[in-house]
């Protein structure tokens, strides 16, 4: 019998498993902030009112819920990941600028985890290790958003026994309101504008590719869900265009690799340079390059549309690092870092990167290529009953290089 107790991080609501052994701190793998050990006290029940066209209505609730919504949760200890005034605003364009998104997708069942931790990762090695300035970044997260939602959603769901339904509308509409009185108290850099909506994410990609000019290095980071959809155009040697998903892609849709060709690979003058890099499901490629690298035989492969269709930039070099082949899946684990949860391909190459600096292409790929076999030799990748039980053994993450130019992959330096 397990005679281990079930927690929650008080911070992202990550379940958490307590040792048998007494500790006082459990850390979070998916956000990585300590939560303290203490005994679970009963939930307390709190008369409250709410006024409702004139009038009071009184009903139980929750001490926590009541709290809450007087108080939104502090994040006051958390670093911004995003300056002001907004590079979106700002008159200073220097010449190395990045986009990084990393979506989680709140409270639904497609949640990922490791996501923050991914664009954390990714913006602490520009700036430390390819001297990215911070006004050159934007990151778009939807972290504080996704903990303001867990509130919105235990408050509805203690409240769903109560008889009188006028006010737990009220409740409901009040509670919603917190998402815009209290995203300037929770977070500067999650301003609506920074939040990976469909919308945002488009719009970034227009900053970082505008005006772009010779000398310029670009970088687009994406971690997240990826998809594939058939394609009836003839622009795809498989039939499928792949796509990332915003966190409003049910109602707003996928972006798709057409799109994003169009919007940061075509404007490319000579002289500039892009890098993307994908973690997601199916993105090997995202970016409709014309070159994809085979590792086995140290060559470049055509990936040239089928159709004909014009995929090229307008001089400039683009380059991309996706975290699996079109046809396969991407994981979140924490078999590499043992603590917290990461994108695997995300985690590998920045720690190759701070790890051995000036690694070339080809010597990047190996290195990330050789881990994962050896953590698929453990399953580690396969991190959910479901993913084993439906690819079985056909799940094996092979990270993807693209280009829309050939060079030496094992002569050019990986310089972002």
């Amino acid at each position: 019998m397990d005679n281990t107790r079930k927690i929650q991080c008080n911070h992202c609501r990550q379940r958490l498993s307590l040792p048998k052994e007494n500790e006082e701190k459990l850390i979070c793998p998916a956000c990585t902030l300590e939560t303290p050990i203490t005994e679970t006290p009963k939930p307390e029940n709190e008369r409250s009112s709410i006024s409702c066209n004139g009038r009071e209505h009184s009903f139980m609730c929750p001490k926590r819920i009541l709290n809450k919504l007087r108080k939104p949760a502090d994040v006051s200890t958390k670093t911004p990941l995003n300056i002001e005034p907004s590079p979106f605003r700002s008159s200073s364009r220097p010449n190395k600028r990045a986009v990084l998104c990393g979506v989680t997708y709140n409270k639904r069942k497609y949640r990922l985890k490791g996501t923050i931790n991914d664009v954390k990762n990714m913006r602490d090695m520009l700036i430390e290790n390819f001297k990215f300035q911070e006004n050159g970044i934007i990151v778009l997260t939807d972290l504080y958003v996704s903990l303001l939602l867990h509130m919105i959603h235990d408050t509805e769901k203690s409240c769903t026994n109560n008889q009188n339904k006028e006010p737990l509308r009220c409740l409901a509409e009040s509670s919603s309101s917190i998402l815009v009185s209290a995203s300037s108290e929770l977070a500067e850099e999650e301003t609506p504008e920074h939040i990976p909506t469909k919308k945002n994410i488009e719009k970034a990609l227009k900053w970082l590719v505008e005006d772009c000019k010779k000398g310029d290095s670009l970088v687009f980071y994406f971690s997240g869900h990826g998809l594939r959809q058939p394609e009836f155009n003839g622009d795809e040697t498989d039939g499928f265009d792949e796509t990332i998903c915003p966190l409003d892609f049910i109602k707003e849709g996928m972006i798709i690799d057409n799109d994003i060709n169009s919007i940061i690979v075509k404007p490319l003058v000579k002289g500039v340079r892009l890098h993307a890099i994908v973690d997601a499901c199916h993105s090997g490629t995202i970016l409709d390059l014309k070159y994809k690298y085979n590792r086995k035989e140290k060559s470049w492969d055509d990936n040239t549309p089928p159709s004909g269709a014009d995929k090229a930039t307008r001089g400039g070099l683009a380059i991309s690092i996706s975290a699996c082949a079109d046809d396969q899946v991407a994981s979140d684990t924490t078999a590499f870092s043992g603590n917290t949860m990461n994108g695997a391909m995300t985690y590998m190459l920045t720690s190759s990167v701070r790890k051995f600096p000036g690694l070339t292409y080809g010597d990047l790929l190996d290195l990330i290529h050789e881990e994962f076999e050896k953590v698929n030799k453990n399953d580690c990748l396969v991190n959910t009953n479901f993913l084993k039980r439906f690819y079985k053994d056909s799940l094996s993450q092979k990270p993807l290089l693209s280009s829309s130019e050939c060079f030496d992959a094992y002569k050019e330096h990986f310089i972002l």
